[in-house]
């Protein structure tokens, strides 16, 4: 169980974010830089107990205009081997010390668990409080008869990383009995349920989701897809 400490970070994420966003193909701009404000998330435990695991949204703008972000996060002690470009950046932590913050698409600790959670082997927790169920999240992934899906429930492992206009395509490889591939399409802008996208037309529903809330700066609720299983390759 991840142990949430309520103490300082210096900088914040929030901060971090601010001078990461623009670096990213999928974020939109905005007059004046980034000032992105934290809209909501959850977050999932590591087995292990080492990382830390969030996906946490972010609205940048006000109004009709603004853009809500997903940026799913992970917290290491240590560097993560291989992973420089996916550095947010560090961050001092008042009870932990140093701590490396990383884009979670790239980190295959958040991977493993975000396929978990698909698979009903994971439970999303409380974005700010410790060890408490977070009940609005909704995770699901279809068997296939033809075994595109890992119907052996076994672990993946990450076999790379595509960015898109406004998603993150990481595609895994089960390791399970039935071989194959898949893509967990983590959607980086997000819309509501329904919502169409910068083509016109709605997201697709695809093989398995995760589904989970954010607040819009006018403080009402949106709800639809934090990720979504395209299919196998």
């Amino acid at each position: 169980m991840a142990v949430i400490h309520h103490t300082t970070l210096q900088p914040t994420k929030l901060e971090l974010l601010a001078s990461w966003l623009p670096t990213r193909a999928w974020y939109a701009g905005r007059e004046g830089g980034p000032l992105p404000a934290k809209a909501g998330g959850f977050r999932l435990d590591d087995p292990a107990g080492e990382v830390g695991i969030e996906f946490m949204a972010v609205t940048d703008g006000t109004g009709e205009s603004a853009t809500t972000y997903l940026v799913p996060m992970t917290y290491r002690g240590t560097p993560l081997e291989g992973a420089d470009d996916a550095l947010i950046g560090t961050c001092e932590h008042g009870v932990l010390g140093t701590r490396w913050i990383y884009d979670g698409a790239h980190d295959p600790v958040l991977v493993g668990q975000l396929y978990a959670l698909l698979r009903g082997r994971a439970v999303a927790q409380e974005q700010s409080v410790n060890d408490t169920p977070d009940p609005t999240v909704s995770a699901s992934l279809a068997s296939l008869a033809s075994g595109g899906t890992d119907a052996s429930g076994g672990d993946v492992e990450l076999v790379r990383v595509e960015e898109g206009a406004d998603h993150t395509d990481v595609v895994v490889r089960s390791t399970g009995d039935a071989a194959g591939a898949l893509t967990l399409r983590v959607r980086r802008v997000l819309r509501a349920e329904g919502a169409a996208g910068p083509d016109g037309a709605a997201g697709a529903q695809g093989i398995g989701r995760v589904t989970a809330e954010w607040r819009l700066p006018d403080g009402s609720t949106a709800r639809g897809p934090y990720a979504v299983v395209e299919g196998a390759l």
